[in-house]
């Protein structure tokens, strides 16, 4: 029991757990007006998603928790920051950008579908998938993406918020953006699909 609570709080679990922590206060400050908050939260969830890695593989501190718990934390923040743009996107004045609003749908769709699914194998005993190369390029290019919508993006940045519309994000670019970052994101939902088969309809280990 003791070695099972030592794998457990470790500090890339702790992290993970910060991470899951931080959602409600990223949604809080997101629809009240804290932008710059908000933004800082995300930087710092962001960066935080990639350190976790880092120290488990740099100190040994690779655990069977933390196999399911990271992706858990992507999974979870991932899903929340879709709504949260699509709550904020439907929010605006501008036509395009509530176009764009139905579009993080298709994100937390994506996200739910994978999330049943790690869910699936935990209930059967196995590891959910661990993201493959394209997972982790598109949770990456997410946060970016997010990030810059937070700090540039028409009606919702900082930027329109303190200095006008004018120097904000043009609201085509911005539906290029998310359209291109859903496309990524299930490029790398389909790259999960032969290793989910292989453990959920074949199962294998």
């Amino acid at each position: 029991m003791e070695q099972s609570s030592k794998k457990f709080f470790t500090i890339p679990n702790m992290i993970s757990l910060a991470r899951v922590v931080m959602i409600p206060f990223i949604a809080w400050t997101f629809l009240t007006g804290y932008e710059i908050t908000a933004l800082i939260l995300v930087i710092i969830s962001g960066i935080s998603d990639k350190l976790d890695g880092t120290i488990a593989r740099k100190y040994n501190m690779i655990s069977e928790t933390g196999k399911w718990l990271d992706p858990m934390a992507d999974k979870f923040t991932q899903m929340a920051l879709a709504l949260i743009m699509f709550i904020l996107f439907y929010r605006s004045e501008n036509a395009m950008m509530r176009f764009t609003a139905w579009v993080f749908i298709g994100f937390i769709i994506k996200e739910v579908v994978m999330l049943l699914f790690a869910l699936t194998m935990l209930l059967m005993g196995k590891r959910p998938i661990a993201a493959e190369i394209w997972g982790k390029v598109a949770t990456v290019v997410f946060y970016v993406v997010m990030g810059l919508f937070l700090f540039a993006g028409p009606s919702i940045g900082i930027l329109a918020k303190y200095f006008g519309e004018h120097i904000a994000l043009p609201p085509v670019v911005v539906t290029v953006l998310v359209t291109l970052n859903l496309i990524l994101m299930i490029i790398a939902f389909l790259s999960y699909i032969p290793d989910t088969y292989r453990k959920l309809i074949k199962k294998e280990d």
